[in-house]
């Protein structure tokens, strides 16, 4: 079951997380929000879910290198820089393919003049890029330890800078010089060892004697919350025996593979960070261009997207709060902050099972008077690949002030979810919404009851002794559901009431398994009490134990259920591929599929402010728009296609709507259809009158309302390589490949507008291609398509992989059409390198577009 909010405080030995509101540690800083190789190019991830998840510093590969397909500097940069990002901090090291890296030369002395010139080249690059170079930060050696002044056969001489020094540093001074000569006002970084060694002293020593200091420190913290805080202060100690510093600091690798993707291990993370006052980038264990395992296809979120969400929306100071065992892993903390001019207290924590009192001390009545209204939610783990809708609302309530101190008592914590708490005044009469859902239930597979031949037990997977591995819901999966198999797994279940209730099947495809290659998605197929046969494809994913989640829905009775998944079913057919199933989630549905997002916990600017003085408002306040101030929500839907959009205003003032950067016209009093990207979308309302009151957004299901025209992709003009195949999961069971390589090679669509303008078209599309790997990250490559629209200048599109040619996703992008016929033009060509150099020797660069099943056209608002 969920978490829930007691009436009465916990058992005295219960968790206590201690909130001090009267002790105030500093402005909010958001530093942990960091990626490493998190963007692989503009639209991979989509502008929005950078954006929203308020990504202050990324590290990624040299312009051009190749390490890793996609992710070059210069490349994300503009676009990074433009969804609100801070720096780029360049690993100059990744020009170079390995690790440790393989630079060329018989000597020491070759090795490092040829990478010198590396490295002038990349700082020649950046000095023709404007304003955009003041963004830029050179990282000169990433772990030199291990690698170029290491003891390994790659290293300058064999011998450690641990032990002997010499070399690296002058290396160090020579990388320095270069780049300061070239760019005096350029930012570097280092000496980014991979853990904050006693002789990082004698660097700093060294770089002071010879004005070669970093502007920025860096190490990595592939440890713990605790080593975070203990190595930042230890550091800091460093420079005040040195006389040197205050420098700024960049933990520019951190957390486990077993915490990444988790909500519940994150937040432990951040709190540490977030206390720390420095900056972090997430370790990239993965795939490129995901947001470290945060962004799922282009534009969708799971549930650590939703943190870091919440985490950028913190706003004033933080506080002091005391977790239950303080600075230890794998237990309950948490972090908060106070917004005396919002009058809000917002808490994020977790990490733990069951129990726990959130305990407010120092609550200023001037600030929140006697009473406070409290909003509990859950941000849950939904696995690596597994789109998350908005936080559950778990709880709203007020409660009283008792000496200056406020307890909600939780109860069904889940130690993989992440928790917020947000304090407001209350007793402004405002009706109280029921949680988002009727109750929730989970079965892990483990538990289930399997019949039939081929079954397998695995694990155990990620654990606090084995963080290299994949967090798994209960720590185990089964196996069994193949080819050829007639296994049968059945979860027993038992639901309260009558009613409609989702399926969610966490389950995985290896998408390079011998089983899976042939046909993509593994089918199954679902019963409740042997009716009502389903099939469904399960997620594939880039390694066993990458988890997603198929969804349905279904109508049950109150009492016993037998829900099944089965390898054959009479009806359907026989399962192709190999999965394996980590638990099932059910879900009581209580509302009508609409989304509600309170103004007053949104993003504010120009001047805009929460007031909690409009009685009656839907929840404890409410957004006050001056001209030109604006508030922003963060909106999820499931699907791109339309939505029902209303926004709520409390009395007279005018508004301006914009989606995506889109203008959508005026605010309306009433639902007005959008479409809406599948995954996470922006929506601002700009006042544009003296005076605007927003109360909140609504987000409802389509009411039909844009005229949609879907075009199957067999049914173009095809020029060149070109051509129609057959697809088993393709519309139609057809769509055509053979686009790019020259943009000879072509595909054409005539689309018909009703009306000239802004149109979304969303691309079905399918895409693999793979770059061979260096090590452990699977290393897939973005196809991209240019795409142009009456013969006009093509616009370059990104498409991330879908793990199969037999996998197929959606991605829109906005297109301006005139009323009647158009053409669409899709056609590519290998990418060029910064300096039009289309030289590719390790295929970390396509040449080709994706396969296109079909494109469906949309207007993106009403008529006017």
């Amino acid at each position: 079951m969920d978490a829930v909010a007691a009436e009465t405080p916990a058992a005295p030995d219960s968790e206590k997380l201690v909130v001090d509101l009267g002790t105030e540690t500093g402005p909010f800083h958001g530093g942990a929000s960091g990626t490493l190789y998190g963007l692989y190019g503009d639209g991979v991830p989509s502008r929005a879910l950078v954006e929203g998840m308020y990504v202050r510093t990324v590290t990624t590969k040299a312009q051009d290198g190749i390490q890793h397909p996609g992710a070059d500097a210069l490349e994300i940069l503009p676009s990074f820089v433009a969804a609100g990002g801070k720096d780029v901090y360049v690993y100059l090291t990744d020009f170079y393919r390995g690790f440790p890296y393989e630079w060329p030369g018989a000597t020491g002395e070759e090795r490092l003049a040829g990478f010198l010139e590396i490295i002038r080249r990349q700082v020649e690059q950046v000095l023709t890029l404007g304003a955009y170079k003041s963004h830029v930060v050179y990282v000169p050696f990433n772990e030199p330890e291990g690698n170029m002044f290491g003891e390994g056969e790659w290293s300058y001489d064999g011998v450690s800078w641990r032990t002997d020094p010499r070399h690296y540093f002058a290396a160090w001074k020579d990388a320095y010089r270069l780049i300061k000569g070239l760019d005096p006002g350029a930012r570097i970084a280092g000496p980014n060892t991979s853990i904050l060694y006693p002789e990082v002293r004698g660097f700093l020593e060294f770089a002071e004697a010879h004005d070669v200091l970093p502007d920025v420190i860096t190490w990595h913290e592939l440890s713990s919350p605790a080593e975070v805080r203990t190595n930042v202060a230890k550091y800091r100690d460093m420079e005040r025996e040195l006389g040197i510093g205050p420098l700024p600091i960049n933990l520019n690798e951190y957390a486990h593979n077993y915490h990444v993707s988790v909500p519940g291990q994150m937040v432990q993370w951040i709190s540490a960070i977030e206390e720390s006052k420095v900056d972090a980038d997430i370790a990239y264990w993965n795939i490129a261009g995901n947001l470290n395992d945060s962004a799922v296809e282009a534009g969708k979120g799971n549930g650590q997207w939703w943190l870091f969400n919440a985490y950028g929306q913190l706003t004033g100071n933080t506080v002091r709060v005391v977790a239950p065992h303080p600075n230890v892993q794998y237990t309950l903390q948490g972090l908060a902050t106070l917004d005396r001019d919002k009058r809000q207290v917002r808490v994020l924590f977790g990490g733990a099972d069951g129990a726990a009192d959130v305990v407010f001390e120092s609550v200023d009545p001037d600030v929140f008077g006697t009473a406070v209204h409290i909003r509990l939610l859950e941000i849950p783990w939904t696995g690596q690949v597994g789109a998350c809708a908005q936080p559950l609302r778990l709880h709203d309530g007020e409660l009283p002030v008792v000496d200056g101190r406020v307890t909600l008592p939780v109860s069904g914590l889940t130690a993989m979810s992440a928790y917020q708490v947000i304090v407001s005044p209350g007793g402004n009469g405002a009706a109280l919404p029921p949680p988002s859902l009727g109750g929730r239930w989970t079965y892990e597979a483990e538990d289930a009851t399997y019949t039939g031949g081929g079954y397998s037990k695995n694990g155990p997977e990620g654990s606090p002794s084995a963080v290299d591995r994949f967090a798994t819901s209960g720590g185990y999966h089964v196996g069994g559901l193949r080819t050829g198999s007639d296994g049968v797994l059945a979860f027993d279940v038992e639901v309260p009431q009558d009613g409609t209730y989702d399926i969610s099947v966490f389950a995985n495809s290896y998408n390079l398994a011998e089983l899976v290659r042939e046909q993509g998605p593994t089918n199954v197929f679902l019963r409740v009490d042997g009716q009502g046969p389903r099939e469904l494809r399960l997620p594939l994913g880039y390694k066993w134990a990458v988890w997603g989640h198929t969804d349905t829905r279904v109508e049950l009775t109150a009492g016993r259920h037998r829900i099944t998944l089965a390898a054959q079913d009479p009806d359907l057919g026989v399962t192709k591929g190999e999965a394996v199933v980590d638990r099932l989630d059910l879900a009581l549905r209580t509302d009508d599929d609409t989304a509600l997002y309170e103004a007053e916990y949104a993003s504010l600017g120009g001047g805009a402010a929460v007031s909690h003085a409009y009685l009656g408002a839907s929840g404890p306040g409410a957004a006050v728009l001056p001209r030109g101030g604006t508030v922003t929500f963060w909106v999820h839907a499931a699907d791109d296609g339309e939505a029902g959009v209303t926004v709520d205003v409390l009395g007279p003032g005018e508004g301006l709507l914009t989606v995506n950067g889109e203008e959508a016209g005026r605010v309306e009093r009433g639902a007005v259809p959008l479409f809406l990207n599948g995954g996470i979308n922006k929506l601002t309302v700009t006042g544009t009158s003296e005076c605007l009151v927003v109360d909140r957004l609504r987000v409802g299901p389509s009411r039909g309302l844009l005229p949609t025209t879907a075009y199957p992709a067999e049914e173009g003009a095809l020029t060149g390589t070109a051509k129609v195949t057959g697809y088993a999961y393709a519309t139609g069971g057809k769509a055509v490949d053979g686009i790019g390589g020259g943009t000879d090679n072509a595909l054409t669509l005539t689309v018909t507008a009703e009306r000239a303008g802004r149109h979304a078209l969303t691309i079905r599309y399918a895409s693999s291609e793979q770059a061979p790997a260096t090590h452990y990250n699977p290393d897939p490559v973005c196809r991209h398509a240019d795409v142009s629209v009456n013969a006009a200048d093509p616009h370059r599109v990104l498409f991330p992989t879908t793990f199969h040619f037999n996998n197929f996703g959606n991605l829109s992008i906005p297109v301006t059409l005139r009323q009647g016929a158009n053409t669409v033009t899709f056609t590519a060509d290998l990418l060029p390198g910064f300096d039009g150099d289309t030289r590719d020797e390790y295929g970390g660069r396509s040449a080709h577009a994706p396969v296109i099943d079909q494109a469906t056209v949309t207007p993106l608002f009403p008529s006017t």
